[in-house]
């Protein structure tokens, strides 16, 4: 699946920057350290955005080409912001099959974005995942922390509620 960059304006702050800086300061000798600064920044930021990628590869004198290689390979890294609302929607075989790509287009549908995209309002996200182990649950989705599992697209409506409060 191809990752999404995302829509939403960059919101970084003075501080976030500041701390990005120190960072790259400490291993801008080495380009082989750049997947540890790019961990470092996700861990400021929250994701890597185009201007984050862009301080990086200044800073660590390697071309933006390979910070966004790196970025878009790794599933670990995020081009996108997270929502206060993660959800991740288990699209393994177990919940696949028992209609887990139908809660994934509803939600989709209802907080009209895609996979690995944020509300305008910062609210929700969505992901999708392979397996999270809870196949006897079937089909299941996470929001944050919470586990639903059984679910029905009927479901779907009721669990964003509880969330918007």
């Amino acid at each position: 699946m191809k990752k999404k960059i995302s829509t939403i304006p960059f919101m970084g702050t003075a501080e976030q920057e500041q701390l990005l800086l120190k960072v790259i300061d400490t291993y801008h000798d080495d380009p082989s350290n750049l997947m540890t600064v790019m961990h470092e920044a996700q861990g400021i930021y929250g994701y890597l955005p185009f201007e984050v990628q862009q301080m990086i590869a200044d800073g660590m004198n390697v071309p933006l080409e390979k910070v966004y290689g790196v970025a878009t390979f790794y599933s670990q890294f995020s081009l996108s912001p997270k929502g206060a609302y993660n959800i991740s929607v288990c699209l393994g075989t177990a919940c696949y099959v028992k209609g887990s790509g139908d809660i994934f287009d509803r939600i989709s549908e209802r907080l009209g974005i895609g996979a690995d995209e944020c509300t305008q309002d910062g609210k929700f996200s969505l992901t999708a995942c392979r397996c999270i182990g809870a196949c006897g649950l079937a089909p299941v989705i996470t929001v944050n922390d919470d586990v639903y599992g059984r679910l029905t697209v009927d479901d779907i409506d009721g669990i964003l509620e509880k969330y918007n409060d």
